[in-house]
């Protein structure tokens, strides 16, 4: 794991060190274990190091043997060891034990098609100096992040947007149509950022630039091939991927720990990560001082369970509000929730233990219909199947009994649940959370709504979905909005890389294997998803490694405090700075008047709603994100070059 960083010209002019030194120092966070330098007149590559996997010999930028093929890479290719076989035995010599020689040597062999190969997460850049051309590439789901603007014929690239802006030479300025996808998908749809010409590499996504231009070919598809009925040995398919999608996770020569949340997934991966570890398994979660937010006593359970040694990060409502301010220097985007702020502090509780790898259960339920909103679609067209019926409206109340108990539910929520939009609509699924994320956008000040124009992200979406899509079940389309809207731009990336790069940790995603993906993809829905039952096939498997009272757990959504963080008799004082009228108006975003009223909700406590919640946090990011990114960028003192790892140049000798 690293970050990476880099510059391409289109003519021969030259990359300055000092530059690259700056983009490497802006991300040294994600890579603190050592740094390098490749410098070439139209290339310049930097790279800050995660040591991981060979550790003595794995440093970057790395190249092949004559020093023509270049490679600055984050993240892990799993299946390195047998990539490495099978290029052996085609003559490839190799001189390190780590996975980014396999990307070399791959390239050299299959060029492109080396994607079709690979089983991890990465993000790479290669420069082939044969061909004058630099080979880009993300992963399949788009768990490593990769950022790049085109100015003037040059491309810049960095795993985080804040390397790009180090450089010098690409202004930070505001994406209104980024802000207001934020405000309604949770995050920009890659490629989009907040960040006005600034894109995200699409996952599954490769690109080739040769004389100033990018060409970008899309090299994997997510596709929903259901089939009709399950396979006989389906569980036996099952344990052999799940088995061996952990097991390649563990690789490291670092020991390896897991996040638990208490539910299935997390459960799932660190039973099997605690029979597969040479060591005794670390473990981590966070707990809550709110009961409605805690499962630290299921937390405890698992870990008794599996046999770990358990960690904890107790998280309070002052915590989320004094760390908020460095959460969104990490995440580069506004938010509409504080979820990611405990996973800033479960990474520094992890890396403060001396383990640098961790395994998660993310990816699960987008896989095995795991989330309220795949029950919710069913639901919903069930009830629009016969509207004036009352007993099948009161199964919304049975859905989510916590907005029963809270006095929320009824017939209010039944109303907008079914008018939320029409059976037919593609997006019909996911339009109860999409219009009420939009409610933040009433909150505009009126000048930056007139300047957004007839900007329609929805219908955007809606012209985006690729042919195959209409021919998939309901569910399908559903997992696939998810997968799309929700899973990479922010699980994976606010919620995940952000975090854990913070602090110097990798996560990795045993429930991303692209081999779990297309077996799950091809079950019939009623193996995922049966009534109420959801992520059914991997519960049945599951009893062969935990317990029933762990694998028949109801799901809880992970939450955070939102509005009450913000507004408690110690609330910092950057929160009162950034909502004054002056402020607001300074970065013209929102309504002073309107968020007025608001405020006065919020320090009243009668701020309860997701409403006014997912508006107060969507106001406060926004403000903190202007201050730090486009206000005041501030300058960044770059790495030096005595202090490199590696130095290479267009002349440097080729490795022996």
């Amino acid at each position: 794991m690293s970050g990476i960083a880099g510059i391409v010209r289109r003519l021969p002019t030259g990359v300055s060190v000092d530059s690259l030194g700056r983009m490497a120092a802006s991300i040294r966070h994600r890579g603190p274990d050592g740094y390098g330098f490749y410098v070439g007149q139209r290339v310049g590559f930097a790279h800050v190091r995660l040591g991981v996997v060979d550790i003595a010999g794995g440093a970057q930028p790395l190249t092949n043997e004559d020093g023509q093929i270049v490679v600055t890479y984050n993240g892990e290719i799993y299946n390195h060891p047998e990539l490495r076989r099978e290029l052996e035995q085609k003559g490839h010599v190799f001189r390190t034990r780590s996975d980014t020689e396999v990307l070399v040597h791959g390239y050299e062999e299959w060029g492109v098609n080396l994607l079709d190969r690979l089983n991890g997460q990465f993000a790479f850049a290669v420069y082939d100096r044969n061909t004058e051309t630099v080979f880009i590439a993300r992963d399949r789901f788009g768990v490593r992040p990769f950022f790049y603007a085109q100015r003037k014929g040059a491309l810049y690239f960095g795993s985080e947007i804040k390397a790009i802006l180090a450089s010098g030479e690409v202004e930070a300025s505001l994406d209104r149509r980024g802000l207001d996808e934020t405000f309604t998908f949770w995050a920009p749809r890659p490629p989009r950022t907040a960040f006005a010409g600034i894109a995200s590499l699409e996952p599954g996504t490769y690109g080739i630039l040769k004389d100033g231009a990018l060409w970008l070919h899309r090299y994997y598809e997510l596709d929903y091939p259901e089939a009709g009925a399950e396979p006989v040995d389906v569980v036996e398919q099952l344990d052999e991927i799940m088995l061996r999608s952990v097991g390649m996770r563990m690789r490291a020569d670092v020991p390896v720990g897991a996040y638990v949340s208490g539910g299935l997934d997390s459960s799932i991966t660190a039973s099997l990560a605690a029979s597969a570890s040479p060591h005794a398994l670390r473990s981590f979660s966070v707990t809550f001082d709110d009961p409605q937010f805690d499962e630290s006593d299921f937390q405890r359970e698992v870990a008794a369970d599996v046999g770990s040694i358990h960690t904890t990060a107790a998280i309070s409502q002052g915590s989320i509000a004094e760390s908020f301010p460095e959460v969104l220097r990490h995440t580069e985007t506004p938010l509409v929730r504080t979820a990611p702020v405990p996973m800033y502090h479960l990474a520094k509780l992890t890396r403060d233990a001396g383990i640098k790898v961790v395994l998660t259960g993310d990816g699960a339920d987008e896989l095995f219909l795991g989330y309220d909103i795949f029950k919710e679609v069913s639901v919903r067209r069930f009830c629009l199947r016969q509207p004036t019926s009352l007993g099948r409206q009161r199964l919304l109340d049975r859905l989510y009994p916590e907005l029963m108990a809270q006095g929320r539910g009824g017939e209010f929520w039944r109303r907008f649940f079914l008018e939320a939009g029409a059976p037919n609509d593609p997006l019909f699924s996911h339009l109860p959370r999409f219009l009420l994320s939009a409610r933040a956008k009433e909150f505009y000040a009126p000048e930056f709504k007139s300047g957004l124009g007839e900007i329609d992200v929805l219908g955007e979406l809606r012209g985006s979905l690729p042919a195959r899509y209409f021919g998939w079940s309901s569910l399908n389309q559903a997992a696939y909005l998810e997968m799309t809207t929700l899973l990479s731009p922010y699980v994976l990336s606010s919620h995940g890389d952000r975090m854990t790069m913070a602090h110097g940790v990798e996560a990795r995603f045993p429930f991303l294997d692209h081999r779990l993906f297309e077996f799950a993809a091809a079950l019939p829905t009623g193996s995922r998803l049966r009534g109420f039952r959801e992520k059914e096939i991997l519960r049945r498997w599951a009893s062969r490694i935990l317990p029933p009272r762990i694998k028949e757990r109801r799901k809880q959504p992970y939450r955070a405090p939102d509005a009450p963080s913000f507004f408690g008799p110690n609330a910092p004082e950057w929160v009162g700075d950034h909502l004054t009228a002056d402020a607001l108006r300074r970065v013209g975003v929102f309504s002073p008047t309107s968020v007025d009223g608001l405020v006065r909700r919020c320090r009243a406590g009668l701020a309860t709603g997701f409403r006014e919640n997912q508006a107060i946090v969507a106001v406060l990011s926004t403000q903190l994100w202007h201050h730090q990114f486009l206000q005041y960028g501030g300058s960044t003192t770059p790495l030096p070059v005595r202090g490199a790892s590696v130095m290479l140049t267009e002349t440097t000798p080729a490795f022996t």
